[in-house]
């Protein structure tokens, strides 16, 4: 009894396809109490009680940013291509222009801004105004 020296046939490997569904989130409006205000606005967070009846005011995809209704059924084009999301192709872009000062207006040199260091920091560079 002779075995086939090559082994059992292998099955095609089949190629993994990128997941390009959208991530669906949901703009929310919450009516909440003074202190459950306080918390989720120090936190960033709060927990809602349950039976809690939420507004939704938008529903986009995290990714891509547009509406459900405009792009369900369709790939994320964030997950796709994200040039959209940065204005397009930053190698094509066109530059920006820079304005033409009036015909009587006279440029005139201002002083030097310390931006590092104590003299920085006194002078208020550093540090948001009072």
């Amino acid at each position: 009894m002779e075995s086939d020296p090559e082994g059992p046939p292998v099955p095609p490997v089949e190629e993994e396809k990128p997941d390009l569904s959208h991530v669906w989130v949901v703009a929310a409006e919450i009516e909440v109490v003074p202190k459950v205000a306080k918390v989720a606005d120090y936190r960033g967070s709060f927990k809602a009680t349950e039976g809690l009846r939420i507004d939704a005011l938008e529903v986009y995809c995290k990714g891509c940013r547009r509406p459900y209704d405009e792009v369900t059924g369709q790939d994320c084009a964030a997950k796709i291509d994200n040039r959209h999301l940065i204005g397009g192709d930053q190698s094509t872009r066109a530059k920006r222009k820079v304005p033409v000062p009036p015909r009587n207006a006279r440029v005139v040199p201002g002083g030097r801004i310390q931006r590092r260091g104590i003299e920085a920091y006194v002078g208020g560079v550093s540090r948001p105004p009072r």
